[in-house]
Order: structure tokens, then sequence, then C-alpha cells
């Protein structure tokens, strides 16, 4: 009885571990193959479409874009 409860403990703590572990790993992964939205981006697709921006608009931005994350 004891020990079936403590090999689902331990079951459940390496679960956990190992599936931080891989979470992180997966999470690191996708930030280096698409690193978030910076100023220079921005600023590279306003000109894309054919538009000069101002300091203020990039700003402007900038803080929508992180409001959304």
């Amino acid at each position: 009885m004891w020990m079936d409860i403590l090999y689902v403990t331990i079951g459940l703590v390496v679960g956990l571990v190992i599936g931080f572990l891989v979470s992180k790993k997966l999470i690191q992964k996708q930030l280096k193959d698409n690193p978030p939205i910076n100023e220079e981006m921005i600023k590279s697709l306003m000109r894309g479409m054919g538009r000069n921006p101002s300091q203020k608009q990039v700003n402007q931005m900038m803080k929508q874009m992180q409001k959304y994350q």
C-alpha cells in the first residue's frame, strides 16, 4: 500500500521534471527560430508598406505588440 503511493509520487515528480526540461528546451528553440519583434523589424515593416516611420510611431507599435504578448 505505502509502496504503491511512493511509486506514484516518485513517478509524478520524475514526470514533472522531465516535462519541465523538455518544454524549456522547446521554448528556447522556438525563440531562437522566431525571435520576438523588435524596433528594427517594425521600421522595416513600415518602410515596406511605403511609410517612413517616426520614433513615436515605432514606440506606439512596440507598446501595442507588448500589450498582446
